[in-house]
């Protein structure tokens, strides 16, 4: 009996522990994102302008009205209506001629048509101030997505900066890239204002038209991203790699994923909000950075990069004990000043194939040049130290030397300025040269030089003289 009470704990706790995993996996899905979307329509004098036979303010009116009841039955859409130039004649030349005429809501079509219809063009163009007041118009929601499509036949009336503005609103992510349709306009027109958002020049009725849906299903449709990481070859063999999508208006991070490819060496899948603009840093060591991704909205994008790696591996020798202690490696790339990573011996390093300067941070510094190859480990090491011993204790001033084969020599290490003389010094095997004054000679003369030689494993032990 008690063994079988022992046996049905153990499966109560099983069954238990399964159902919390399973709990904890099955985690609710996260509540849709609300898309919000804020039309902002130019009704300044210039919109009663003919166009194709009627007053450009009609033509918007009317593509408009069809555009918002078609959306009406969207689920997680709200839309609203800001005019500006309709409250006040040109003559008047005020800079504040803008409105809110109809508030986010979901299902509003009904609204923003009936209050169209009353709104005539009068005055001015505040773009600048319209922006800035629509940063208000959208409701305090971080999940929100807020979207902005200008409408317009005009540039700023009011001297104010829309460029600067709309940069500094999306930079503060009260709206994503506004879309921008110039009505009616020339090409020379639209460089102004492309610096907006994205813009489109709707020069006739039938482009507008194509233009509004256009913009609309950008900004519902799904996109999906899926990077491949290939060797030389082509081959989708790398994987495991973070990928950060960098909003290149912000410069801030949007999203980081650790890469990962299927049984099959196919990516997976990535969601992403395509009415923003990133720069994909793929971070190996060197990072791979493509600005500006390409993106598609409501397409299943696919992009490829070269991202062969291979393997740096810091060897320490095989000694028992070692005098340095633990001996750091600095590595670059090839030609390149920029210290790349810093790492112990001991340490394993993925980096991407190509060449590399390592230096030996070792008594005197080593510098070690290296390729590395896709799927292959390089193995770095420096020979076991010896050790210098000054056995004299003088106080004085002091340097040691490498001597190299041509007889030259090279500065390598500072006895203490005025100091004992007496060191014991880590250093690699070779042949070396002290140079010594001791604090009280009288003279250059007394300089005391001493050659000698540094072997694996060994003590070598030099002794001063004063003068």
């Amino acid at each position: 009996m008690r063994r079988l009470a022992v046996l049905l704990c153990w499966m109560l706790w099983l069954v238990s522990g399964a159902k919390t995993g399973l709990r904890a996996q099955n985690v609710p899905p996260e509540k849709p994102r609300v898309t919000r979307i804020l039309f902002l329509l130019d009704a300044s004098g210039s919109m009663l302008a003919p166009w194709e036979g009627r007053p450009r303010m009609d033509v918007a009116k009317s593509l408009l009205a069809k555009m918002v009841d078609s959306l009406n039955t969207y689920p997680n859409l709200e839309l609203g209506l800001r005019a500006y130039g309709h409250l006040h004649d040109k003559s008047e030349n005020n800079c504040e001629d803008s409105k809110l005429e109809v508030p986010f809501a979901a299902k509003n079509a009904e609204a923003i048509k009936t209050r169209l219809k009353s709104i005539d063009p009068k005055g001015n163009t505040p773009i600048t101030f319209s922006l800035l007041q629509s940063a208000g118009d959208f409701p305090t929601d971080n999940t929100a997505r807020n979207v902005l499509i200008l409408i317009t036949d005009g540039l700023e009336s009011c001297k104010g900066d829309p460029c600067a503005t709309s940069l500094a609103l999306q930079r503060k992510r009260v709206f994503l890239k506004p879309f921008v349709i110039g009505i009616g306009a020339e090409k020379e027109f639209g460089k102004q204002l492309e610096c907006l958002g994205q813009y489109y020049n709707a020069s006739d009725v039938k482009t507008f038209r194509t233009i509004l849906n256009d913009v609309v299903t950008q900004t519902l449709a799904k996109t999906t991203v899926a990077i491949n990481l290939t060797d030389e070859a082509g081959k989708p063999v790398e994987s495991n790699v973070n990928m950060t999508f960098i909003n290149n208006i912000t410069e801030q991070p949007e999203f980081n994923y650790v890469h990962y490819r299927d049984a099959q060496g196919k990516p997976d899948v990535l969601d992403v909000d395509a009415l923003q603009s990133y720069d994909l840093v793929i971070n190996t060591v060197p990072p791979v950075r493509q600005q500006n991704l390409p993106i598609k909205p409501g397409k299943a994008n696919v992009f490829t990069y070269k991202t062969p790696q291979g393997t740096l591996w810091l060897q320490s020798p095989n000694t028992i004990g070692n005098p340095y202690g633990t001996v750091q490696a600095v590595i670059r790339q090839a030609d390149k000043e920029n210290t790349l990573l810093a790492l112990p011996f001991g340490s394993r390093q993925k980096l991407l194939a190509g060449n590399y300067e390592v230096e030996l941070l070792t008594l005197p510094r080593q510098l070690k040049r290296i390729t590395i190859k896709q799927g292959q480990e390089t193995a770095v090491t420096y020979v076991a130290p010896g050790t210098l011993n000054i056995i004299t204790d003088l106080k004085g001033y002091g340097s040691i030397y490498r001597l190299n084969d041509d007889e030259s020599q090279t500065w390598i290490y500072n006895l203490s300025d005025g100091g004992s003389s007496k060191v014991n010094v880590p250093m690699q095997p070779g042949a070396y040269r002290l140079v010594f004054r001791t604090k009280n000679a009288t003279g250059s003369k007394f300089t005391d030089v001493r050659n000698f030689t540094i072997r694996p494993g060994q003590t070598t032990s030099v002794s001063l003289f004063g003068k």
